[in-house]
This record gives C-alpha cells, structure tokens and sequence, in this order.
C-alpha cells in the first residue's frame, strides 16, 4: 500500500466516523424509532402470566435474596451502616425487543441487564434498609419511541400492563413492612413513570403519604404544576428535609433533549393540565435541593461502571451539576469512562444515579434521620 494510498484510506474512515456520529447526533432518535418499536399490535396473552409476588422469584431484589444485585458495591466505596428503612424500587426498561410490547424483566438477556442496572443505580439506595425491585411485564424501550397513531395505542396498553405488575408488588410490598414504618420509594426512567402514577394513585392524600422518607423519581421529567402537585408530597428544597420529592434527567453538553421535550410537550400531567410551557423540576443531587449549581468538588463520588455494569469503581470528585433554564441536570463536558448506553443527544440517562452514587447515598440516609427525629 503506498503512502498516499494509506493517507486516503485514514481520511475516508475518519470521514465515516464523523459523518456516523453526526448522524446519530442530530438523528439518532429517529433511527432507534425505526430499529426499536415493535410491528405488531398489543397482545396481552404474550406477555405471559402476571408474577406472584408471593414468591421470591418474582422479585429482581429483595432481604434475604442470594446474590442480590443491589448489593454490589463499587471499588473505593467506603463503608457505611445499614438503616433499617425499607426501600421500594421500580427498576428501568430493560425489556428491548421489538417482537411484542412488553418483555418479562426476569429472563434471559433481559433479566441480565436489568441485574446491571440494579446493581449500578439501586446500590446507592440499599444501605438506608431492606431494598425491595420486582419484575414486571414491562412495556418495552420501543413503547417510549412509539410517535404514529397506529401506535400509540399499543403503547399506552403496554405501560399499563406493566404498570399493574408494579401495584400488585407494592401491595406485597407493604403488606411485609411493619404498620406505620417509614419508606423510600424510588425509581428509574420507565420505573419512575410507573412510580409517578403510584404515589398518585396509591399515596397522595392516604396516612402512607407521611411514611414517606423521600421519593426518588429520576430519569422521566416531572412538570412542577402539571404532575406535582397530584403526588401529594413537596419538591425537597434542601438535603435537611423528609417527605418530598427529588427528580432529574442528566445530560452533558452541549446537550439536545428534543425527543424528551417533545414528550413533556405532548402530554397532559397527572393533574389534567398539559405539561407543555410548565417548569420541569429538576432537583440537584449534589445539594439535595431544587435547582442551582454544585462544581465537581461537590460530588463525592461517581459511579464509574463497566460496560458489561457488572463492575465498577468510585471517581473523586464526581462530575458537577447545574439546573439549566429548561429543567434539565447539566454535568459539563461528556465524562470519560461511560463507554455503553450513552444515548442521543449527549443523554446520560442510564448514568442518572451512577452519576451521582455517593451523593444519593449520603442523601438517603440524611433524610431517613431527618423523619426519625421528626418522628
């Protein structure tokens, strides 16, 4: 090969390089609309039964489970007391597959991943007590993309199917909880969704509402008029705080959400009213309150997962975050190291609480002292 040959071959491949990644940029929500929502129309009989949540297989984590992901903790990872606060969490969307609307979270590919997730976001909450993740039929990823009308309607059907398996496991849940005991609810992405209906549904306006520690309803936007107010707790304003909710959808810069707006935009909150033209709450992981800047000296430690999410190791300092205008949690320039999952428009959506590991640990457990004491 000669050296002009050579000098040829690099810059087409570069070429190919930059003009893919720039098509994933300013496209890549459409190209995973075209490769990710199912062809087919909502079936419920294939999603199979529903899970029992009598058995302990039916959950993803739960006391006692061997070889639970939640307790996976991260290289350099100090030690810290267990609480005794149960926690409840809805885990994301690892149901990927585009044969029909909903994937069961505990088998195969699916189950696997979803152990990942667990052991890189549910972790940071397992040392404030006993964490408690079912399975559920989920409405899979392509479920969240579905924009055509000859669409919607299968995925509306799908996320409610998933979102019965969720009530009937916190029924279970706490049913197993000692009467009057404190609670953490939390979530993640589609599990935030769901979470978001359940407290509304389940726990705005009930005596449950002052067991509540703290809700963590991360990575789905929450419109401060049009859903907030149907949760029935407050946005948290400060870490010095119990009874509230946290939320936020972490991006690097510069960042381009327009598939999340155009979402938000579309839809009606859990009050009735439209979301669109609402402040979206976006609460700083780093301080503990709503909105604002904290630098990366803040963060006392980011999760740093392996692609496969079955390892990782603790960064010092963490990235920083900032509140911008539009609702959405900053973290400067993309950070190294996050190498799978990273999705369009600079989304670190995974990376939601891994992000911000320690913080959410040292979080919990402030506000679990924060209601004892009031209690």
């Amino acid at each position: 090969m000669t050296a002009r040959l050579f000098l040829w071959l690099v810059a087409a491949i570069t070429f190919i390089v930059i003009a893919a990644a720039l098509t994933w940029r300013l496209a890549g929500d459409r190209l995973l609309t075209a490769a990710l929502v199912p062809g087919s129309a909502f079936d419920k009989a294939a999603a199979g039964p529903a899970y029992d949540y009598a058995r302990a297989q039916s959950w993803a984590a739960r006391p006692g489970m061997a070889a639970d992901p939640t307790s996976f903790r991260p290289e350099g990872a100090a030690p810290q007391a267990k609480g005794s606060v149960p926690v409840f969490f809805i885990p994301p969307t690892a149901a990927f597959g585009t044969a029909q609307w909903n994937g069961r979270s505990g088998e195969g590919e699916t189950g696997k991943r979803l152990a990942g997730f667990l052991r890189t976001e549910a972790s940071a909450l397992a040392n404030a007590g006993p964490l408690w993740a079912p399975h559920y039929r989920q409405a899979v990823l392509g479920s969240f993309l579905a924009d055509a009308p000859d669409t919607r309607a299968s995925a509306r059907a799908a996320r409610d199917l998933a979102y019965a398996d969720v009530k009937a496991a916190f029924a279970a849940f706490l049913a197993a909880q000692p009467k009057d005991s404190p609670i953490v609810l939390a979530g993640h992405s589609q599990g935030a969704l769901h979470l978001m209906r359940l407290m509304a549904e389940e726990v705005a306006g009930t005596p449950l509402a002052g067991r509540v520690v703290a809700a963590y309803v991360v990575g789905w936007p929450v419109s401060v008029s049009a859903d907030l107010p149907a949760l029935g707790l407050p946005a948290c304003t400060a870490r010095a705080e119990a009874g509230c909710v946290l939320s936020w959808q972490s991006f690097a810069e510069p960042a381009e959400p327009r598939a999340i707006l155009a979402i938000y935009d579309s839809s009606n909150g859990l009050t009735g009213r439209p979301r669109r033209g609402t402040p979206m709450l976006c609460s700083n992981p780093l301080t503990g309150g709503t909105g604002g800047s904290a630098p990366a000296s803040a963060n006392p430690g980011s999760l740093v997962p392996s692609a496969s999410l079955e390892q990782g190791r603790l960064v010092s300092p963490g990235v920083p975050a900032r509140c911008d205008a539009r609702g959405l949690l900053l973290i400067g320039e993309a950070p190294s190291g996050y190498p799978a999952f990273v999705l369009p428009g600079n989304n670190f959506h995974v990376f939601d609480y891994p992000l911000f590991w320690q913080a959410v640990r040292q979080d919990v457990a402030a506000r679990a002292a924060v209601w004892a004491k009031a209690h």
